[in-house]
């Protein structure tokens, strides 16, 4: 699913002033728990990063690969 900065920007909001219920233009929806909002926000955090890198506003991570030996090699 395509997420905006808008929906992160009122979710943010909505867990700094402790509010459950959040609105995104004619939708509602109230979590049943600030956990359940915290998931939300690292959800919506994952999805936008992915995005950027999908389209190339950003690279992806590098991954480093570590290999030790004492004996040899």
């Amino acid at each position: 699913m395509a997420y905006t900065q808008e929906q992160l920007t009122v979710l943010e909001n909505a867990l700094a002033t402790g509010e459950r219920r959040v609105s995104f233009g004619d939708k509602t929806v109230e979590y049943r728990s600030i956990d359940e909002l915290k998931e939300a926000i690292r959800l919506v955090e994952r999805g936008l990063s992915e995005q950027a890198v999908s389209t190339g506003l950003i690279s992806p991570p590098t991954r480093q690969i570590r290999v030790t030996t004492t004996k040899g090699f």
